[in-house]
């Protein structure tokens, strides 16, 4: 049995299969431990799969502490093993030692692509975990947004105590509250410091607090996402409540990062209102000194519908009066100083979202940004809204073709693709374009030229089909060139062109 353990420790499936041709046994035990289980644990969904074709037991639990292999797999978020052990034959609900399924580890461990793929399998969302605590209202509680979204759409109850528990967490200190858990459990009463890391991760923030021991090493830790903003959001909806515009604001400002759920949740439920009231808050926040408050203003005036050529006059004064303000929100969301990436970021994607020629003197002066993702959104926006002969917008997107930054040259590629213009000027940035080490940038330059019947166009096209990425975004974007090619033959020829093995 120790090969078969040796394989499973190395990840080695090829050694697992090995080892059970040579006769180890599929539900051997080592430290009281089966092999199914120690292979859930360390995220081997190959060898997984290999032990569950041999005759292994999904459901048969570890000796000490009594883990099944479906339970420490959901422990360690390993979704690709959970499905696998799901196929296999596991009860997704089955319970473990102290009254755990998995979807309870799931959940309190914020693993939401796990939770998610239990849900799809059948767990039930409403069964409470071992502490009596239902999974949404657990779900909650850690902060996770997206295990929220998961359970909602699998029918999970329990909605107005899930808001409560949410709200509850709302602009709390969470690495102080989890610190001061974390002390109040010190009965040994050692002397510890405290660590606190914050990581970005599923569209919020994780907060890890570990308390270490004097020589530095780790005594014990915990950890809490902060989507509770989010969370509450989603839930208001959910249950029809209409939650005001200050207090939607408030909740995007405090998290400061456009990115993050808390803003984009409160976004999207502010523009699907798509009424006066809304237009009106978002104008107004434009008008604010504080560029994020800006920035949410421009950000929400983007997303709502039917009031775009009214959104577009406030955005392009957004841009412009913002491009020359000494200071503003850097790429950490942090207030003051920095890149200045915001509310120029936000305006110039919400006029791209618009897609109004008027706006073109706006994004041209906001692709020299030096923070790459202003000049990508400028080149993004510029896209199929230049009017022929404007020499000005050609040269500022040639010069974004040639960008140190690979995704504005993409898009920047794509923009020059898109002008109404054919002259020797574009076909030769295009052309200039055709060996970029980005194969999205080249696969957008090649389309360009088959736009305009250059021949150029199809040797590079055919190169990316054959010898791209068979799965990559590259090979999508010349397969949609093909149609562009006049030759009936040619086109027939690009269009049988396969992935050589590689």
């Amino acid at each position: 049995m120790s090969t078969l353990f040796d394989a499973i420790r190395a990840g080695d499936e090829d050694g697992a299969v090995r080892a059970l041709r040579g006769g180890a046994d599929p539900e051997g035990v080592e430290d009281g431990e089966t092999a199914l289980y120690r292979a859930a644990v360390g995220n081997e969904p190959g060898i997984v799969r290999v032990l569950l074709a041999a005759g292994a037991d999904p459901g048969r639990a570890a000796e000490d502490p009594g883990g099944l292999p479906l339970c420490g797999a959901a422990c360690g978020g390993h979704a690709e093993v959970v499905r696998a052990l799901l196929a296999g034959g596991a009860a997704v609900d089955q319970e473990e030692a102290y009254g755990f399924t998995a979807l309870a580890w799931a959940v309190g461990l914020g693993h939401a692509g796990t939770v998610r793929a239990l849900l799809e399998h059948g767990a039930d969302p409403d069964r409470p975990g071992p502490d009596g605590v239902v999974p949404l209202v657990a779900a909650a509680r850690r902060g996770s947004t997206a295990s929220v979204r998961a359970l909602l759409d699998h029918g999970a109850a329990a909605r107005e105590a899930a808001l409560r528990e949410a709200r509850r967490w709302i602009g709390v200190d969470v690495a102080a509250e989890l610190r001061r858990g974390l002390v109040a459990g010190n009965d040994g009463g050692q002397t510890y410091e405290a660590v606190v890391r914050r990581v970005r991760e599923d569209g919020g923030v994780t907060v890890v607090v570990e308390l270490l021991r004097e020589d530095g090493a780790p005594a014990r830790g915990d950890e809490r996402q902060t989507g509770h903003a989010a969370i509450a959001t989603v839930l208001e909806a959910e249950l029809g409540l209409r939650t005001s515009h200050e207090e939607l604001a408030a909740r995007a400002l405090r998290c400061g990062d456009p990115e993050l759920d808390a803003w984009t949740t409160a976004v999207d439920v502010l523009a699907g209102r798509a009424d006066e009231e809304t237009f009106v808050a978002a104008t107004t926040w434009c008008a604010y000194r504080d560029p994020l408050r800006q920035a949410l203003g421009a950000r929400v005036l983007g997303a709502l519908p039917g009031f775009g050529p009214s959104a577009v006059p406030v955005l392009r004064r957004t841009v412009s009066g913002a491009a020359g303000a000494p200071a503003g929100v850097p790429a950490d969301g942090r207030t003051g100083g920095g890149s200045g990436r915001e509310p120029v970021l936000s305006g110039v994607i919400a006029l791209g979202a618009c897609g109004d020629g008027e706006a073109v003197p706006e994004l041209l002066a906001s692709a020299g940004h030096p923070d790459a993702a202003v000049r990508r959104a400028a080149a993004q926006a510029l896209a199929g809204i230049v009017p022929p002969g404007h020499v000005e917008a050609l040269g500022v997107l040639l010069a974004l073709s040639r960008d140190g930054d690979a995704r504005v040259r993409d898009w920047a590629t794509l923009a020059l693709a898109e002008l109404p213009d054919d002259t020797p000027l574009v076909r030769e940035g295009l052309a200039e374009r055709l060996g970029d080490d980005d194969p999205e940038t080249a696969a957008e330059a090649a389309r360009g030229l088959a736009i305009r019947q250059d021949p150029r166009a199809v040797q590079a096209l055919a190169a990316i089909l054959a010898d791209g990425d068979p799965e990559g975004a590259a090979r999508e974007t010349a397969l949609a060139a093909i149609e562009h090619i006049r030759d009936a033959r040619v086109r027939s020829r690009l269009e049988w062109t396969s992935p050589r093995c590689r």
